[in-house]
């Protein structure tokens, strides 16, 4: 039950930075997707960074950490970066072609997903 309420917290606390990067980012000018572009590179550049951490050989385990930082705040700050530590430990294991099929299919069957869902909302469905 810890780690469901640490994992809320940090959520909040994600959500609330992905707002102030995008509001950042519409002040000045620029276009959103480049707040988005921002959030995942940062997003997964930290991921990678965390999971390196926990999985060290002899490295403690602490969930409750993971939980809140891994799950919750990146987790509500970017779902992308989730996406970049899995194609890495695909890379890392020489795993390239579930790499490129991972990529291909998330950013296809995502795209696919998103225009799918405009579509409906645009038609005014429910």
């Amino acid at each position: 039950m810890l780690n469901l309420l640490l994992t809320a917290i940090g959520g909040a606390f994600g959500a609330a930075a992905r707002h102030g990067v995008n509001a950042a980012m519409a002040a000045s000018g620029r276009r959103m997707s480049f707040a988005t572009l921002a959030v995942n590179v940062l997003g997964s550049f930290a991921a990678g960074w965390l999971a390196g951490r926990f999985s060290r050989p002899g490295a403690a385990s602490d969930d409750s950490l993971r939980c809140f930082l891994l799950v919750g705040f990146l987790g509500a700050f970017t779902t992308f970066s989730a996406f970049s530590v899995e194609a890495a430990g695909f890379w890392r294991e020489g795993k390239i072609a579930w790499l490129a099929a991972s990529a291909a299919s998330n950013c296809l069957l995502s795209l696919a997903a998103a225009l799918a869902g405009g579509r409906l909302a645009w038609q005014g469905g429910t």
